[in-house]
């Protein structure tokens, strides 16, 4: 026998996106199976300019599981990531047992290697383990050979995870079963749907919050009698005005309830008690600067929202995008160190009139936000073909540069 015959990794490499809720999800009814306590709303946002990549790898020589993050190596134990392994590798000996012959049983027995990067800050209210765990879920799920219906897995990593399991406009319905099994994400309507739309996620801070999402919510849910109301009296009408909007396109009812579930979002984390602040002061001047831009043309142009971080996200159209852009950098100049204030889809120079500066009443706040990103609504997950691209080596260890 040749004594080069060394077991190789089988290899798949996938990107999946971050998704901004526009109808926000806070408060688990199920801590185990992760299941909310409303349904929720997203935009899914498109990866040329924000993403997670995975890869996973899976030998028979490998002695364990293992994952690295951004470069790190993390505890492969932690209960999430055990969920969504777990449950891929049930399905997949489900369907081998359905004599479902695609699923190669040997992999079943095979330890992972799973390799994860960002291209955005992790942790800092950009919907980072979102995208995160439907990477992990999708590539898995292309390793095992498993298909159909996994946004109700990538929702045991992280909630909202699944609905950055589609592209486009997606609900996740909050489901009643005891077992979860009807708790899953649906697309309302794909990225190509509204065209126009734009989106620009205005930076304030890339350091990671001070309060998690995970412990944030627990505590709304044992102390928030307004987030006990939102559940049950405002956010299943507010569902419905918010997907008859986006099918309609209908700006201005999608622009007003994106921002009112925006703020009666922070207003419950204000009812938690002790409170929890995730906006700060530019947080607040950016809320300021767009009621005043929009009462200056007496239409909802823009509309913000904020996840549970500073970060603003602004729905506009293409129309308005150069000037808007423009307003924000006027108002909050940037610091001229050389680092780029827009990453991202590119942006035509525009004069802003003097009476819409004078029309918005605010000090300029110098160096309040860091960059803006400039994107839309993009497709779901996918896999990446080039081998070049994967992030573990042929011996199934992190490339340098990974």
């Amino acid at each position: 026998m040749p004594m080069d015959t060394v077991a190789k990794p089988a290899i798949v490499t996938c990107t999946a996106p971050v998704n901004i809720a526009v109808v926000k999800y806070w408060g688990k009814r199920n801590e185990d199976l992760i299941l909310p306590i409303n349904s929720s709303l997203s935009v899914t946002l498109d990866q040329d300019q924000l993403k997670t990549t995975t890869t996973v790898a899976s030998c028979r020589s490998f002695q364990e599981d293992r994952i690295w993050l951004n470069g790190k190596e993390e505890d492969i134990n932690h209960p999430r990531l055990q969920s969504c392994l777990r449950e891929i590798r049930r399905l997949a000996r489900k369907r081998h047992n359905d004599r479902d012959c695609s699923v190669d049983m040997g992999c079943l027995s095979h330890k992972v290697h799973i390799c994860s990067v960002n291209n955005f800050p992790t942790a800092a209210g950009l919907a980072s383990s979102a995208a995160g765990f439907a990477c992990l879920v999708y590539t898995l799920a292309q390793v095992y050979g498993v298909d159909g219906e996994l946004s109700g897995i990538a929702r045991q990593g992280s909630g909202s995870a699944c609905r950055s399991m589609y592209g486009g406009f997606v609900q996740w319905i909050m489901g009643e079963r005891e077992d979860g099994k009807d708790s899953v994400a649906q697309q309302v309507e794909p990225e190509s749907h509204w065209p126009d739309l734009r989106v620009l996620v205005l930076v304030a801070s890339a350091e990671r919050k001070p309060v998690g999402s995970t412990s944030g919510m627990q505590t709304s849910v044992e102390t928030s009698s307004l987030l006990k109301h939102r559940a049950k009296s405002v956010v299943p009408d507010r569902m419905k005005q918010m997907i008859e909007a986006v099918h309609k396109r209908d700006f201005d009812t999608f622009a007003e309830l994106t921002m009112r579930d925006s703020n009666q979002f922070h207003a419950t984390c204000l009812d938690t008690y002790p409170p929890i602040f995730y906006l700060n002061t530019v947080s607040r001047q950016v809320i300021s600067l767009v009621h005043q831009y929009n009462r200056h043309y007496g239409e909802a142009r823009v509309a913000y929202t904020f996840d549970a971080g500073p970060n603003a996200v602004i729905y506009t159209l293409q129309q308005h995008v150069a000037e808007f852009f423009h307003v924000v950098r006027h108002f909050f100049p940037p610091d001229n160190n050389g680092k780029k204030f827009l990453t991202g889809i590119q942006v035509e120079p525009v004069s802003i009139s003097e009476e819409l500066k004078n029309a918005v009443c605010l000090e300029p706040m110098p160096k309040g936000i860091s960059y803006i990103i400039s994107t839309k609504a993009g497709p779901g997950p996918h896999v990446l073909e080039d081998p070049s691209q994967h992030l573990l080596g042929a011996d199934g260890l992190p490339k340098k540069n990974a």
